[in-house]
């Protein structure tokens, strides 16, 4: 879902993406590949007719399509179909292209909180090697704008080949398994100062301490 390709700039494609349950199933689709309502619906804990319907509001946004058919043919198979999306913040855009693209952007992260505490809660219990592996971290940078984007690029070419599309079917190494890179790369907005109390705010707090 971090891929820079075609800006998303339609804002009901954005509030279809939005949903929980359908970046849910989107994600479990980059992972296997190809899957049934039911099969996703298993995943992510709504009814199959549920799944059914989520999986062709994705459809019809060109997030999903139909995979081929399996041997018995009795029910419809899904595959991720989007090859990734970017979402930009335009001068002078409509008020609901910036609603729509906020909710997304506030999806998308929210999931992948989620993610992370999960790993994060379950990380005593992982073997010694991933334990070693996996890395929480955070840093301050300064940096040109140009900069920045510099390494945005050579983040996504270093992740490019480990991407879980580029390793389904016999493709997966020996030992291999889902793993997930997060990083975001923005310059921080200005803090407001506080100030110092006024003398006001000191007899107010003082009041209420009395």
């Amino acid at each position: 879902m971090t891929e820079r390709h075609q800006p998303l700039s339609d804002p009901k494609a954005m509030r279809a993406l939005a949903h929980p349950a359908r970046l849910a199933m989107l994600n479990h689709l980059a992972v296997v590949g190809t899957a049934t309502a039911t099969e996703l619906a298993e995943v992510v804990g709504v009814s199959p007719s549920a799944a059914s319907y989520h999986m062709r509001m994705l459809e019809k946004y060109g997030f999903a399509a139909d995979a081929p058919a399996r041997s018995d043919g009795r029910e419809r198979v899904w595959k991720h179909h989007s090859a990734g999306i970017t979402l930009s913040h335009e001068p002078g855009e409509p008020g609901e292209t910036r609603a729509a693209r906020d909710l997304l952007v506030d999806a998308i992260w929210s999931d992948a909180e989620r993610e992370a505490r999960r790993a994060l809660a379950q990380v005593e219990q992982t073997s010694e090697e991933w334990r070693g592996a996996t890395v929480f971290a955070r840093s301050t940078l300064i940096v040109t704008a140009e900069e920045l984007k510099g390494l945005t690029e050579e983040i996504e070419k270093l992740v490019e080949p480990f991407l879980a599309k580029h390793r389904q079917g016999g493709k997966r190494p020996e030992g291999a398994q889902v793993a997930e890179a997060q990083y975001r790369l923005f310059p921080r907005a200005e803090r407001r100062t506080p100030g110092l109390p006024t003398e006001d705010h000191d007899a107010r707090v003082a009041g209420e301490e009395a």
